[in-house]
């Protein structure tokens, strides 16, 4: 498939003006020249030196030692000083600037921007309109303009800090300069901004710069620099940088430096306490916190999954192309169940004890969990293959976080997560992705505050979700008016810290994994028909856990088996709760040949392996008891639906249009895409499907997913009875639930290829 080449946005300034021909500046002008910028090109720099060695490297056209005889008729002006230089460089500006264009735009690349705007505050009156104060995230330990670097700022992060009365032509043009230059460009405040750089940047610097001091200072020196290991000279290779450039950086935004400081030899003395107690879980808890802190910054560096908390990054792309036909044999271990890996991360940080996991699904939505309950002071090891050890913390022995929870793309994350916060002392906010900020949320808001709790959340009841903590909960019996395990989980977690007794009533049955979990951890849950309840104020016990693998993401292949002529797969240690074989249940009704063999009890939850072979389906009215103990499971079933002779129908099925994606229509339209003849209503759809297996069932065509890894996954298990290529895109977050799906569907005869990019 052949690739287009996305242009970066071009720069059209007519003159430009470099005052500085630092690294910095002299970067900013190869980087121009690489661009195919056809403006002039002039410096202003105190040495004549610098100037000349610019016009000789071909980066500027012209240039000087005098700021008044550059000026005229600049369309921009970049100041590429040192902070402490800048206050008098803009009052020599402002003196001249008459001569300059009558649009000319300020802009500068300054790393300290409330001292900058100070300045230009006292020179100015105040900051004009058409200045828009920047910085680039990016440099080197080499310096001057023999170090200019064409590729310096491509890929890295360009950071304006436009004033509320900015110009919106002068922002646009300084934004086209960066883009043209290959960074990515964001915007924050000057005070966001500073403090930001103080902790990424301006501390690791200082840091730096006093461990390299202070080991040149001893009398073994040099047999420690000799010895020292490649994670030394990587770390200490930024006290290489500017020593007059650092010390004004320090000097300028010294309350923020020093506010950061403060933190960092908080955290060390406590590492110290640690060290002198012998407290191993105190430093794993420190050190496994900042490992996969660690990786999740690798990924935001990379623009893969994870997004940064304020969205800084682009969201990675991933499309599927998906050859048609293909087999359907094998032995498969799909990955744990999500929903029992949330549950044994939160009730493992809230036992008393160590809780051992197996099993753990090691998708980006768990993961995100885990880390969650690290930044609120849950010593955690692993995963390492499936295995997590939890430290527990007992009831109330959570610690608030520093800032926002990041849940990523899990609803059922978020719906728990708040439950269990709105009974914590301290106050929490959940946040998510941006498909997770899009779901209703006061499903779970509206009874947690019948039961005391105080939650805000954005308009229309969507994420983020605001927790204020200290909130004296009461039990109440709450009558759910939709089947909702997330909803039902959440109240039961809310009752954990509740007065009296806290009931729940479903209208349908739901997964029950949160009530078997619970009393598992030695927390007596109660249940008579249709109703659960807990005694508020109780403790939990640390306990192994083995998550069975999930039976929403073993459905997939049971799909492709059920719809492939002489497949035959077993899928193995799948766990088979009795709330959630709806699948199970439908797709024996529709005339699988199905089995399950090596049923056992595994910490509670049964589990099996399940054996499908391929047998003609058949269209049935889903029985609407079913509908709740498979709501995860439809996008697969409307496929294995299209593979059946004559019409599927579903109804009550209204809790699909909240997911994710709105399921029901999201799946209609690729179906349409693909030929498959169908009828959608409110509630669920009618599917007319083909039964000859001796032709393809369908077309191929290009489908959507909405970002829905369940949309995705359905349609390329489709492709499987497609005659031609099924593509689909917004890929991105099956990794969110199942991040080996590509490789095991290849594993079993299908041709999955990836095809990513990035915005």
């Amino acid at each position: 498939m052949a690739s287009s080449v996305v242009e970066a946005p071009s720069c059209n300034e007519q003159r430009l003006l470099i005052v500085g021909l630092g690294l910095i500046g002299g970067s900013l002008a190869a980087a121009l020249r690489a661009s195919g910028f056809n403006g002039v090109i002039v410096a202003c720099d105190p040495s004549e030196d610098e100037i000349a060695r610019g016009v000789e490297m071909g980066l500027i056209d012209t240039g000087g030692v005098t700021l008044a005889d550059q000026v005229a008729d600049a369309t921009m002006i970049v100041l590429a000083v040192p902070v402490l230089a800048m206050e008098p460089v803009m009052a020599s500006l402002a003196g001249v600037l008459s001569q300059a264009a009558a649009n000319v735009v300020l802009t500068d690349v300054g790393s300290t921007k409330a001292t900058i705007r100070d300045c230009a505050e006292r020179v100015f009156g105040a900051v004009p309109a058409n200045m828009v104060l920047g910085h680039p995230i990016a440099g080197s330990e080499k310096s001057g303009v023999a170090a200019a670097n064409p590729r310096l700022f491509a890929d890295h992060n360009v950071i304006l800090t436009p004033e509320p009365g900015v110009d919106c032509d002068a922002l646009a043009r300084v934004r086209a300069l960066w883009q043209a230059c290959g960074a990515n460009v964001l915007e924050m405040d000057v005070e966001r901004h500073d403090q930001v750089l103080a902790r990424t940047s301006h501390l690791p610097h200082l840091l730096a710069f006093s461990l390299v001091d202070t080991l040149a200072r001893q009398d073994e020196r040099l047999e420690i620099f000799r010895y020292a290991a490649g994670g030394f000279r990587d770390f200490t290779r930024i006290a290489g940088s500017d020593p007059v450039m650092w010390r004004d950086i320090f000097t300028a935004n010294r309350e923020a430096v020093l506010a950061s400081l403060d933190d960092f030899e908080e955290g060390l003395a406590q590492l110290r306490h640690a060290i002198e107690r012998g407290d191993s879980d105190a430093l794993i808890a420190t050190f496994d916190r900042a490992s996969h802190a660690r990786h999740y910054f690798d990924t935001l560096l990379n623009k893969t999954s994870y997004q940064a908390e304020y969205n800084m990054q682009p969201q990675g792309k991933v499309t599927y192309r998906v050859r048609p036909g293909g087999q359907a044999k094998g032995h498969l271990r799909v990955p744990g169940d999500k929903s029992m890996s949330h549950r044994s991360i939160m009730l493992g940080a809230l036992a008393q004890g160590v809780t051992e996991v197996k099993g753990f699904l090691e998708g980006e939505d768990s993961l995100a969990t885990l880390q969650a309950f690290r930044e609120m002071g849950v010593a955690i090891e692993g995963p390492h293959h499936g295995c997590v050890t939890i430290h527990g913390v007992g009831m109330k022995g959570l610690k608030a976080p520093v800032g926002p929870l990041y849940v990523g793309n899990s609803g059922t994350a978020m719906r728990l997560f708040s439950g269990l916060l709105a009974g914590q002392a301290f106050d929490s906010e959940l946040t998510g992705d941006e498909s997770l900020t899009k779901r209703p949320m006061g499903r779970v808001a509206d009874p947690l505050r019948l039961m005391g709790a105080s939650i805000e959340t954005a308009e229309g009841g969507r994420p983020p979700l605001k927790i204020k903590g200290g909130a004296a909960l009461k039990g109440i019996f709450y009558d759910m008016p939709m089947a909702s395990a997330q909803v039902k989980s959440c109240l039961l977690l809310a009752g954990l810290y509740a007065e009296g007794e806290t009931r729940v009533r479903e209208p349908a049955p739901t997964r029950d994994h949160t009530e078997r979990m619970l009393n598992g951890f030695g927390y007596s849950v109660s249940r008579e028909g249709d109703t659960c309840w807990l005694q508020g104020g109780g403790a939990l016990s640390a306990g192994p856990i083995d998550v069975p693998s999930d039976i929403s993401s073993a459905t997939f292949f049971m799909v492709a088996a059920a719809i492939t002529p002489g497949a035959d797969i077993t899928l193995e240690h799948v766990g088979i709760n009795p709330t959630r074989i709806g699948v199970i249940n439908i797709l024996t009704l529709m005339g699988a040949n199905l089995e399950l063999l090596n049923e056992a009890e595994v910490g509670g939850e049964p589990v099996a392996d399940i054996r499908i072979r391929y047998a003609p389906l058949k269209g049935i009215d889903i029985p609407v008891d079913q509908v709740p103990l498979a709501i995860d499971e439809f996008p697969a079933l409307f496929i294995a639906a299209a593979n059946a002779a004559g019409t599927t129908r579903l109804r009550g099925a209204e809790e699909l249009r909240v997911k994710e994606s709105d399921r029901i229509q999201a799946m209609a339209d690729g179906l349409a895409i693909l030929g498959v003849e169908h009828t959608v209503v409110d509630d669920g759809i009618d599917i007319i499907g083909n039964a000859n297996a001796e032709v393809a069932s369908y077309g191929g065509g290009r489908v959507n997913s909405l970002g829905d890894h369940r949309i995705a996954m359905a349609f390329a298990i489709a492709a499987l009875r497609a005659s031609d290529d099924i593509i689909i895109d917004d890929c991105a977050n099956v990794a969110t639930s199942f991040p080996t799906f590509v490789e095991l569907a290849n594993k079993i005869g299908m041709g999955v290829n990836v095809e990513g990019e990035n915005d």
